[in-house]
């Protein structure tokens, strides 16, 4: 999301000062300074405090997410672990090659679940385990991020929404409930928004975690402040990282070393955060090609499916985070209203990344709800 990417560059360039700065201490201490010596002449001098605070700097700049996970967050008693497991390569719309995953091995319908931004089908870990015992799931990662391939102009909505079609049809030939996740969800409505018949022949329910029905800076807290700034400052911005992406890259993994990339993904979580949450996030989000992820966030600038679910009488469910500075509250409000089968569900203390540190509330939620569409659905 717009948001965290915003903060992620912040905190990239002060990961790249503080390195910068280490360097040139380090550099002036060994370059040393000629003073002049109280019996005459000029000494050479080396300060020893530009050597200690170098590489007390160079040592933060490489190893301080060791200390930075363990202050931003609790501890584990089940860890979110980036595992795969065996997965296909389908070829998918506008030249995708889409990385598809089967878990689990329950009946009824297949959940077919979508990921949010910068992230890839991994961030399901606790989902899988949770749901893959009674169900059978689908994860899959959107094109351009983990191991599926696309063009750079296929990264849009509309193609995403193609992908997830693409992915509904790999899954079977029976209904399919869809999970999505942030930009997981927008896809989905932009699936119900440019296909509605497909999603009324083969999806018999959608549940949305934490997402927007429109551009999300619309949706985000400082939503006014933003705005203004998406034409002259953001969009030049991304457009920018896009056009330098191996160099981007080389910051971002410094930041992922530093620390940095943990403080600016941990705006995302809420209070119940995890170290292993935390890590997982980082990870994906700095591991994913920064070029892929600033194409998206200008797809998402323009991008807007209000009411696309107002004409589809299929169940959705909507569940969100009262702590959620992403996408607020009232955007999983104004969706579930929009929905005729629609119902809520606010979870407390969480943040946009709520389907992670409040896992055991989401997916007894998804849980529930699948287990509650009609007998005729889950028996297929």
């Amino acid at each position: 999301m717009p948001l965290i990417a915003i903060l992620k560059v912040v905190f990239a360039i002060l990961s790249l000062v503080v390195l910068a700065v280490a360097g040139y201490l380090l550099w002036s201490w060994w370059d040393g300074r000629l003073v002049a010596h109280p019996e005459g002449g000029l000494v050479f001098v080396r300060d020893s405090w530009r050597l200690w605070t170098g590489i007390g700097l160079m040592a933060w700049s490489l190893l301080g997410r060791v200390v930075v996970v363990p202050l931003l967050t609790h501890g584990d008693t089940s860890p979110s672990e980036p595992r795969r497991e065996a997965g296909v390569v389908v070829a998918g719309p506008d030249g995708a090659n889409l990385y598809v995953e089967r878990r689990g091995a329950g009946e009824g319908p297949t959940i077919v679940m979508t990921h949010g931004w910068g992230l890839d089908s991994t961030i399901w870990d606790y989902a899988s385990r949770d749901l893959g015992r009674r169900h059978s799931l689908v994860v899959w990662d959107l094109p351009g991020l983990g191991r599926s391939r696309t063009k750079a102009d296929a990264i849009t909505l509309p193609a995403f929404a193609r992908s997830l079609q693409g992915v509904i049809e790999h899954s079977g030939t029976g209904p399919v409930v869809l999970v999505g996740h942030s930009i997981g969800g927008m896809t989905i409505q932009t699936l119900a928004r440019d296909h509605p018949e497909f999603v009324r022949d083969r999806v018999a329910g959608v549940v949305l975690l934490n997402t927007t029905f429109t551009n999300p800076l619309h949706t985000m807290i400082f939503s006014k402040f933003l705005l203004t700034l998406q034409k002259p400052l953001l969009e030049p911005v991304f457009h920018v990282v896009a056009w330098l992406q191996p160099l981007v890259w080389l910051g971002a993994w410094q930041s992922y070393l530093s620390g940095s990339a943990h403080m600016a993904n941990r705006f995302g979580f809420g209070k119940y955060v995890t170290r292993s949450q935390l890590e997982h996030t980082a990870l994906l989000t700095t591991r994913n090609p920064p070029g892929v992820q600033a194409r998206g966030n200008l797809a998402m600038f323009h991008w807007d499916a209000t009411g696309a679910l107002t004409d589809l009488d299929i169940p959705v469910l909507v569940i969100g985070g009262d702590m959620d500075i992403v996408t607020k509250a009232e955007a999983s409000r104004a969706i579930s209203a929009s929905a005729p089968s629609g119902h809520l569900e606010i979870v407390e203390g969480v943040n946009h990344m709520g389907f992670l540190e409040r896992a055991d509330i989401y997916n007894a939620a998804i849980d529930a709800f699948v287990e509650g569409l009609p007998a005729r659905v889950r028996a297929v």
